[in-house]
Order: structure tokens, then C-alpha cells, then sequence
């Protein structure tokens, strides 16, 4: 008697995934950036980077153009305004033209890496036939066509656009740090009649500030990446017991069996409801924190700067290119926090397709289809 066929079983992906997700998935999909194509693959990745190194210096260029043209405003020196305004066209037009590239360049990789991936898994599903040997256990979606189109697209586009985000996130902290050491500076407050010194207090606040944030973030969407997973899997579910419906619904006939039938697909879909219901709440909640940051870091920056300007011992210049700095360092500390629902999203998919990949490489050891 033949031994019985592999289950595709994502339990043992999902029990040891990683901390980025579970290993053979990078490792089959790393192969884009392996000969033959490597080359290719290497020339806009680097295109990717440059850009986003690029960017970064001349935002660094714009913080210090900030300071000048607001210490220019403060000075009513229309000689400088005026060259300032002059300048910032063409500061402007180069950003746009670097975002532009890096947006090009991104997307190429995202388009490419999927093409790549999806016909390797097209390749492996349709050798020897087997697609027809796959079997599933009960309670997994049984639809690896979905993982095949969607949950690759996510795979791939995801952590391209995160790996971009971090590098930029990364760089824009150790860069814009320095503005804050160098402008903030120490702050003296008198606190009853005794002075007390506050080395570089404009990076001290902000660390805090941004620990608070994420230690606020982390506990408020602490759901967040089993619910969006859940919902992955709700979805994927459904398109499979319509699919499933539809292929035996030639040799299924009569009203009990469709009354069946619109009951288990009911059923199905009010899963993906009730998921979708757990995600606005989740969304709901985080917002709460990510909107309100937007509104308080800048007046935060702004206030821990107000002591320094009345006393003279920082220009209004000084003030914005500090409170630009405080904004963007902030932002990048919580980079991570911002984007626990795309981690989540791309982790659920990076499982998905590891357990189609576990199981064909299980066909193949077996001897199956061959």
C-alpha cells in the first residue's frame, strides 16, 4: 500500500516562524537575487538604495534651509528671503525627482521579485501534475492558487517596502539626531532657586518620548498581528469552500444540498465579518495613538524649544530646524510601531506560502507525481 500523500500543514510554519518569518521562504525567495538573473536584480536594488541615501541628504539640506529662511523672517532680511525662495525650487524639484526613482525602483524590484517567485511556484505546482496530489488538512484553506497569486504579491511587496522604510527610518534617526545634540544643545531650569542643567535635554526627550510611544503602541495593538492573520486566513477560507462549492456542484443536486451549501458558505463569510469587525477595532484603537502623535510631537518640540528662544539663546531658525529634527527622529524611533499591520500582513502571507513550499518539497522527496 502506497504511503499516504504529505498534508500541507502550515501548524509546524506557524509554531517556529522566525522572527521575520520562517527561513525557507527566504531562502527559495533570495534566490531573485542569485544567477542566472542576479545581476538584474542587484543593478536596482542598488538604484533602490542610492535613492533612499540620497533623499535623506537632501532633507538633511531642507532642515538647514528651514533654519535659514525662518532666521531670515525673523531678521526681515528680504536679501536672504528672497534667495532662499530662490533656492528652494530646486531643492524641491530634486526631491521629487529622487522620490520619483526610488518609487521606480521600488516597484521594479516588487514586480520582478513576484514574476520570479510566482513561476518558480507555478513550475514546481504544475511538474508532473502535482497539483493533483496535494492534500490538505482539515481547516486549512484549500485554495494554493490564492497563495500562489495573493499571498506571494504580499510576500514580495511587503518587505521591500519595509526593508526601504527601515533603511530611510535608520538613517533619518542617526542624522537627524545629530541636529538635535548640536542645536539643542543643554537646557538651565531653575527649579526653587536651585539651577539645574539639562545635557542635550532635546535628545533625551525625545528617546523618551518615543519609548512612551511605542511601549503605548505595543500594548494598545498587541492583537494586531494574530488579527490580521486571522483575517488572512478567514478570507482565504472563504474563497475556498466557493471554489470547493463550485467544482462538486455538478454532482450535487437537490434543494437539501443547496440549502447545505448556503448554509456553510453563510457561515463562512460571517467569519471574514466578524474578523473584519476585530480589525476596525484594532485600527481604531491604534489610531488613537499614531494620530494623536501627529498632532502633539511637533507642539511638544515646540515647547521644549520656547525656553531656549526666549532668552535669546536660540533663533527662531534654530527653533524650526530643532522641531523639524525632534519630528523626524520621533518618527523614525517608531517606525516599527507604525507598521505593525504591514509586518503582520506580510508575516501571515510569508507563512502561507512556506507551508505550500514545505509540502511540494515533501512531493518531491517522496517520489510523488514523478
Amino acid at each position: 500500500m502506497a504511503d499516504p500523500l504529505p498534508l500541507v500543514d502550515s501548524t509546524s510554519v506557524r509554531r517556529n516562524p522566525g522572527l521575520f518569518g520562517p527561513p525557507h521562504f527566504w531562502h527559495t525567495a533570495a534566490g531573485f537575487w542569485r544567477p542566472p538573473g542576479a545581476a538584474a536584480a542587484w543593478s536596482i536594488t542598488a538604484i533602490l538604495i542610492g535613492a533612499t541615501v540620497l533623499q535623506l541628504a537632501l532633507q538633511y539640506r531642507l532642515n538647514y534651509w528651514s533654519r535659514d529662511f525662518f532666521d531670515a523672517f525673523g531678521r526681515r532680511d528680504g536679501a536672504t528671503l528672497q534667495m532662499e525662495a530662490l533656492l528652494f525650487p530646486l531643492l524641491a524639484g530634486t526631491s521629487v525627482l529622487l522620490t520619483i526613482l526610488s518609487v521606480w525602483a521600488r516597484m521594479t524590484i516588487q514586480r520582478k521579485w513576484r514574476a520570479w517567485l510566482t513561476r518558480n511556484l507555478i513550475d514546481r505546482w504544475l511538474a508532473n501534475a502535482r497539483f493533483l496530489q496535494l492534500r490538505f488538512e482539515t481547516g486549512v484553506d484549500r485554495n494554493p492558487e490564492y497563495r500562489i497569486a495573493e499571498d506571494v504579491r504580499v510576500a514580495t511587496d511587503a518587505p521591500v517596502s519595509m526593508a526601504t522604510g527601515a533603511l530611510a527610518a535608520l538613517l533619518n534617526a542617526v542624522t537627524f539626531i545629530s541636529i538635535l545634540w548640536n542645536v539643542g544643545g543643554d537646557l538651565t531650569v531653575t527649579v526653587f532657586g536651585e539651577a539645574i542643567n539639562l545635557p542635550k535635554y532635546l535628545v533625551i526627550t525625545v528617546v523618551i518620548y518615543s519609548g512612551l510611544l511605542t511601549l503605548a503602541m505595543t500594548v494598545i495593538g498587541r492583537r494586531m498581528v494574530g488579527v490580521i492573520a486571522g483575517k488572512n486566513a478567514a478570507e482565504a477560507q472563504f474563497r475556498s469552500i466557493a471554489s470547493d462549492l463550485r467544482e462538486r456542484g455538478a454532482s450535487v443536486s437537490g434543494m437539501a444540498a443547496g440549502q447545505a451549501q448556503h448554509l456553510v458558505l453563510n457561515e463562512a463569510f460571517d467569519t471574514v465579518y466578524e474578523r473584519w469587525r476585530e480589525l476596525c477595532v484594532q485600527f481604531m484603537r491604534t489610531t488613537l495613538v499614531s494620530y494623536g502623535n501627529v498632532l502633539m510631537a511637533p507642539v511638544i518640540a515646540w515647547i521644549l524649544c520656547a525656553p531656549k528662544y526666549l532668552v535669546g539663546t536660540m533663533s527662531l531658525g534654530e527653533a524650526a530646524q530643532a522641531v523639524a529634527a525632534f519630528v523626524m527622529v520621533q518618527a523614525a524611533l517608531n517606525w516599527l510601531v507604525d507598521n505593525y499591520p504591514g509586518l503582520a500582513e506580510c508575516l501571515s502571507s510569508v507563512n502561507r506560502v512556506t507551508a505550500l513550499l514545505v509540502a511540494m518539497d515533501e512531493l518531491e522527496k517522496d517520489g510523488v507525481g514523478r
